[in-house]
């Protein structure tokens, strides 16, 4: 074969796999045995890839403290739902760090014997998820689609496809999959003052949104369930890094004693929550362990 033609042929299947790579893919199933959790992610090429989780981080719903009353509304509408009865949707919004992602994660752990699934999905991968949904429509399982720390910027895709798979697609909805989804703003879409001149007043005196106001919280108000968040106070801050402590084998009256360090900690960081009560437990039973 002469160099020429050689170098043709390979230019040719340069060529092919280029083209192969822009045609549309459909989404192959993953082992579905291979792990309670999954993650989306669309490739460079644009093909998406459902990839089991190695190693599922664990977590109880007992270990979440001074959050009950949102832990109760997410562990009974997930339980209603691996149940097979109705269950909503749900828009976990409020304070950084004080649990949202991590409530989530813990009913995955109590509901995976019983047949739960979740399938993480970030923002940008949200345009296919029709695809995904039609992926497990078929499965026996239970899913939880999984959007962490969500919210849109004008005019990005995700939004009108997350919209229409919650409520307002001409397919009916899927009775094994709900979506949680966790965000710090409760309308999901960033809030302009300009935004207020949309707003009429009636001849009564009463005051109606506009149709920019209605937009942006049309989406949020698809989720049939919200669970809000709020600050910790220095109490239940301190009820946390207790918890924490006791469950690294900390005793009493050491937990007792790092109070004055874990205040400190978190005047350092300038806020108190779950998670800088559980990174000033690891920080101190480090010191500990090296001490």
């Amino acid at each position: 074969m002469s160099d020429a033609l050689e170098r043709f042929i390979a230019r040719a299947e340069l060529f092919m796999s280029r083209v192969e790579a822009s045609l549309p893919h459909t989404l192959t199933a993953p082992d579905w045995n291979a792990s309670i959790a999954f993650r989306y992610r669309r490739r460079s090429s644009g093909q998406g890839v459902m990839a089991p989780v190695a190693h599922v981080g664990a977590m109880s719903l007992d270990d979440l403290r001074e959050i009950d009353a949102q832990k109760e509304k997410i562990r009974r509408n997930t339980a209603q739902f691996v149940r097979g009865g109705s269950a909503n949707n749900v828009l976990l919004t409020g304070a950084r760090g004080t649990g949202k992602s991590s409530l989530i994660r813990a009913c995955l752990q109590t509901f995976a014997p019983q047949g739960l699934r979740l399938i993480e999905v970030d923002k940008a991968d949200l345009i296919d998820l029709q695809d995904i949904v039609e992926l497990i429509a078929v499965r026996p399982e239970k899913f939880i689609i999984f959007c962490d720390d969500l919210s849109f910027d004008e005019g990005e895709p995700g939004y009108k496809a997350l919209k229409s798979v919650l409520d307002g697609s001409v397919a009916a909805a899927t009775p094994n999959v709900l979506i949680y989804a966790t965000s710090n703003r409760r309308h999901l879409l960033p809030e302009y003052m300009s935004d207020n001149k949309s707003y009429k007043h009636t001849d009564d005196g009463e005051v109606h949104p506009g149709e920019v106001i209605e937009e942006k919280i049309s989406l949020s108000e698809r989720f049939g369930l919200w669970v809000s968040f709020y600050p910790f106070s220095q109490d239940e801050y301190l009820t946390i890094v207790g918890q924490w402590l006791g469950s690294m084998g900390f005793l009493p009256e050491q937990i007792a004693a790092a109070r004055p360090e874990a205040l400190l900690w978190a005047l350092e960081r300038g806020a108190r929550s779950g998670r800088v009560a559980y990174q000033f437990a690891r920080d101190f039973s480090g010191r500990a362990t090296v001490a």
